[in-house]
């Protein structure tokens, strides 16, 4: 019964663990906000790489080529612009056909 009675008034490990709770509790909140601004920017960083390939003039042309008995034309290819080509994309926001939509889970 006395061990009983020791337990029930030993509060030595009470501070301590709440201690811990509280700092995983502000560990684990600063990790989220942590991880959507590294979204964020991946997203960001990820929209400019594939504004920046879009915007790759993809023509070509060559003349024609004479030689020692055979010839060939010349060919060229115009690349016309698609309907998000743009190379006036302010750097640092999203291309506009990239489209990043965060769906916000409100409690009602």
């Amino acid at each position: 019964m006395k061990t009983l009675q020791a337990l029930w008034n030993d509060e030595a490990g009470f501070i301590v663990s709440t201690e811990l709770v509280l700092i995983a509790t502000i560990l684990v909140l600063g990790m989220i906000v942590g991880l959507t601004t590294l979204r964020n920017d991946v997203v960001a960083e990820l929209a400019d790489l594939a504004g920046a390939v879009g915007d790759f003039s993809q023509d070509y042309s060559y003349s024609a080529v004479t030689g020692h008995g055979s010839s060939t034309g010349g060919s060229s290819y115009n690349d016309n612009e698609d309907f998000c080509s743009s190379n006036d994309d302010p750097a640092g926001t999203a291309d506009q056909c990239v489209n990043v939509a965060v769906q916000s889970q409100n409690a009602e």
